[in-house]
């Protein structure tokens, strides 16, 4: 017995102990004929009658808490009947696994909690919400899902370093945990964004109190090694049933109703809206699917007219891209324009158009008989892209045209992300005569001072502004503004959208050169474009798929 195991008891058949070894009486205080039940845990009582009932037939073994006198202890139990001077006696012999069960309980705890913060991690916040989504079904209380991404976090990390981000992160969970109630929880997801999990709380007022007190927790100063740092918060949530009914649309939802908090004036909190807030998940499949339509050749190229407002003949192109899934029919660009500038791909397919619009002009030109221009969009992406030039180059070299001849249109905002680079960028496009058109004008940063930095060409008027004429004398004020103030500049002006005989009136009244919209030609493929131009017409009434849009 003394060399069986770190504890040994003999029993009889009634589990009371008849002897020990002496390094069990050592660990433990008792008396013989005690039963052993009195020195495990409750939580352990009932497993260790089943063991010791089982133990009379066959060789049992279990795990379970002894308490020892200022502790409880791991043990394994073995269990095995023997004979003994004729009487029937169980041998029970335990070995000490409180060492194995701490690793066991500190790498479970690793595996579902937050390192910095101790916070349940993205693992166990999926278990925590379908547990409360099941509850939520059985009783009918509903619940949200709050996103909390901290405002300004990044300045914290950039200009003091990383170990006082990560106490201010520490500091932030302390308070955003007593902040919310027991029943609620918290976890960490990841850089500087934390989710909660609130049951009971989605009617507007329930959730205006708690993010109020969620918000005030973060924006008193935090005091980190001699510094105060002032920080705030964004937050956006999602409400269970009405907007998802799974942990990760919930989560995908309240994420992309932050992101909209951020993106309109941070230190707010928003509900997720579908109106508001857009797609909020990145379509892998359809992401998938856009890599096997570039090897398939899926991706078309189809052409709007742009047109002269007093003799509406064709006088340029501007090219669209679309793409013909075999199963899906035509994907609108607004669902695969994001996807590709999100991973690269748009400066595969970017290049690709340019180079292919340059060559179609020649053919346009052939059938016209007559000198035209071809416009091409250039995304962010593409426009901050190192080999954007080479690939200009290239485009105008293989197609022979002259740069005159090429419209490159760039948003407001892609310029203003790094005005610097946009200026050495522009400058060399011009330094290849391409003329540079400033995309959906009035709509993004609206400043003047670059219409005076910029080497800029072309304004496009965008289609908000048109869609209401005549009848809307603030769209009239802002179209003649726009108008005037090209004509002084000496810059070209396109209007798009228009749709109505009375809005291209308007505008050629006005002296609006150019016009662009489905009164004078809906996208088109290549074939149609020709057939408007052997015509000298506009091609109002070119068949065209309806849900492919202008843009």
């Amino acid at each position: 017995m003394e060399a069986a195991g770190d504890i040994v008891f003999r029993l009889d058949a009634g589990g009371r102990i008849k002897a020990a070894s002496k390094r069990t009486g050592a660990l433990f205080s008792f008396e013989a004929g005690t039963f052993l039940a009195t020195l495990v845990a409750d939580p352990d009582q009932a497993g260790l009658g089943a063991a010791l009932q089982d133990a009379a037939g066959a060789p049992a073994r279990i795990e379970l808490r002894m308490k020892a006198p200022h502790k409880e202890l791991w043990f394994e139990l073995r269990l095995c009947r023997v004979q003994q001077s004729g009487d029937t006696v169980l041998l029970a012999v335990g070995r000490d696994i409180s060492a194995q069960r701490e690793t066991e309980d500190r790498l479970r705890h690793l595996a579902t909690h937050d390192s910095l913060t101790e916070l349940p991690n993205r693992l166990l916040l999926s278990d925590r919400i379908r547990m409360v989504i099941a509850h939520a079904r059985r009783s009918g209380q509903n619940f949200s899902v709050a996103i909390i991404g901290l405002d300004g976090f990044k300045k914290v990390n950039d200009g003091l370093g990383h170990p006082v981000g990560d106490a201010v992160l520490r500091i932030a969970a302390a308070r955003l945990r007593t902040t919310l109630r027991d029943s609620d929880t918290l976890a960490r997801i990841g850089g500087d964004e934390f989710v909660a999990v609130l049951p009971g709380t989605c009617t507007e007022a329930q959730i205006k109190l708690v993010t109020g007190r969620l918000m005030a927790a973060l924006q008193a100063p935090f005091e980190v090694d001699r510094h105060t740092i002032y920080i705030g918060a964004s937050i956006g949530l999602a409400l269970f049933p009405e907007h998802a009914e799974d942990e990760v649309q919930l989560v995908a939802l309240a994420d992309a109703a932050m992101s909209r908090a951020k993106e309109t004036g941070k230190a707010r909190c928003l509900v997720y809206s579908p109106r508001t807030s857009g797609p909020p998940e990145h379509d892998i499949s359809l992401e998938a699917a856009m890599f096997q339509a570039v090897r398939e050749g899926e991706f078309l190229l189809y052409y709007q007219p742009i047109v002269d407002a007093a003799t509406r003949r064709i006088q340029g192109f501007e090219t669209l891209m679309r793409w013909k899934h075999p199963t899906l029919g035509m994907v609108p660009p607004v669902r695969f324009i994001p996807i590709a500038e999100t991973n690269g791909l748009i400066n595969l397919l970017g290049a690709w158009a340019l180079k292919a619009a340059c060559v179609q002009l020649k053919h346009f030109e052939e059938a016209a008989k007559r000198s035209l221009y071809i416009s091409v969009n250039i995304s962010p992406r593409q426009f901050r892209n190192d080999k954007f030039l080479e690939v200009l180059d290239h485009a105008l070299a293989f197609s022979g045209m002259s740069g005159s001849q090429l419209v490159l249109e760039i948003t407001e905002g892609t310029l203003m992300i790094d005005p610097v680079h946009a200026e050495s960028i522009l400058v060399k496009m011009a330094e290849r005569q391409a003329r540079i058109a400033i995309d959906d004008f009035g709509t993004g940063y609206s400043s003047l001072a670059y219409l005076k930095r910029f080497p800029i060409s072309v304004l496009k008027i965008d289609r908000a502004f048109i869609k209401d004429l005549p009848d809307a004398p603030k769209d009239g004020a802002i179209c003649n503004a726009v108008l005037d103030l090209a004509k002084h500049l000496g810059l070209s002006v396109v209007a798009e959208g228009v749709e109505t005989e009375a809005q291209l009136d308007y505008l050629d009244q006005r002296g609006c050169q150019y016009i662009q919209g489905y009164l004078t030609g809906k996208p088109m493929p290549a074939h149609a474009a020709m057939a408007a131009l052997k015509e000298d017409l506009y091609a109002s009434l070119m068949p065209i798929e309806p849900q492919a849009g202008p843009r």
